[in-house]
């Protein structure tokens, strides 16, 4: 009887302390995010799926999964009209306004995705660095040089040295041909000058000509290089000036914005962004690395999207709940600790090939 007594006071004081994990079947938000949410050929699979489950079984929840989109789950979690969001969501100082988070059970960082270059567009893109505007000026002046010295040979010349530098318009294309081959330091040695006023016209030539023609290889170079780095970035701020995209209302999204990105499209979920990236309508997509490279080598439409190796914005994803639940809060936080010290929680990670920062 006395061990009667003690159980129905502890069950009590449970009830007290939490009434609404027992009391309520809760409604639980989520949306797809392979490989934290998705569904499988009769139920919902995922690290998240698998976490949650544990949790409400160890705290005797009875729940309700409620789907919905991204933008619509943050609303009813922040307006209370569902009481847990298990989606993997990053903890920002303006969610945790507007509503609780759990212990954080993973940590990440966004990334970006490219469409790979075909070998006919890298080869394209090749060729057009040599039509850069410094490069077409520098050719403009090179050609100029060439005309404005062979001119001033020809000029020099057609009198005292009619055999290199003949009279007329033909003269004027020997002049050309002559300067052309010095300038470039070919020297084929079939016309030369030989009034004094032409050879120093040559000297002129032959030095300036060192001078420019580095400057013009240095311009072509650094043409290349460009292009090269364009192609390979390695920071996020080089996409700063180019159309990206993301999800609306996302962490990465805000952080794209605080940090001046200009022309940002946002999408209501990862397919459709990937596909606008896939037929070129943005040129890359910046979201959280783990669900971006999972969808990427999942999906055989996605084989021509890259990864590419960078990473910024540290992320802590956590199960979001609406500001009333602060005592489910607590309960849950608790058991999730538990389960992240257990050894199941890292073999659970490996399975989906997940590592943490």
């Amino acid at each position: 009887m006395r061990n009667l007594f003690v159980f129905l006071f502890l069950m009590m004081v449970y009830h007290q302390a939490f009434p609404q994990l027992t009391a309520d079947t809760l409604k639980v938000a989520y949306t797809n995010a392979p490989p934290f949410i998705m569904a499988g050929e009769d139920d919902l699979q995922g690290v998240n799926m698998w976490l949650w489950e544990h949790v409400a079984e160890d705290l005797g929840i009875t729940y309700e999964m409620v789907p919905m989109n991204f933008s619509e789950m943050l609303t009813a979690v922040k307006t209370g009209e569902v009481d847990v969001c298990i989606n993997p969501l990053t903890i920002t100082s303006e969610r945790n306004e507007e509503m609780e988070f759990t212990y954080s059970f993973f940590a990440s960082n966004s990334t970006i995705a490219i469409a790979q270059q075909s070998s006919l567009q890298k080869f394209l893109d090749f060729f057009m660095a040599f039509f850069n505007v410094n490069f077409l000026q520098g050719l403009f002046v090179l050609l100029f040089i060439i005309f404005l010295f062979g001119l001033l040979a020809w000029f020099f010349e057609r009198n005292k040295n009619p055999e290199h530098f003949r009279h007329g318009p033909k003269g004027i294309w020997d002049g050309v041909w002559w300067s052309a081959v010095t300038l470039t330091t070919v020297g084929y040695g079939d016309k030369a000058p030989r009034s004094k006023s032409g050879k120093i016209t040559a000297l002129l030539l032959m030095f300036s000509g060192l001078l420019f023609i580095s400057g013009l290889t240095a311009s072509i170079a650094s043409s290349l290089t460009v292009n090269e780095l364009s192609n390979h970035p390695d920071g996020f701020n080089e996409f700063k000036d180019t159309k990206v995209g993301t999800i609306a209302n996302s962490g990465t999204y805000d952080f794209l914005k605080e940090r001046f990105f200009k022309d940002v499209s946002t999408f209501e979920n990862l397919e459709s962004g990937l596909q606008a990236l896939k037929e070129n309508e943005v040129k890359a997509f910046i979201y959280d690395e783990p669900i971006l490279k999972y969808r990427i080598l999942s999906d055989p439409q996605f084989e021509k999207l890259e990864i590419l190796p960078i990473k910024f914005d540290a992320q802590f994803y956590a199960f979001a709940l609406s500001k009333n639940r602060i005592d489910l809060e607590e309960a849950i936080s608790q058991k999730i600790l538990e389960i992240m010290e257990s050894g199941e929680w890292e073999i659970v990670l490996s399975e989906f090939r997940l590592s943490e920062i």
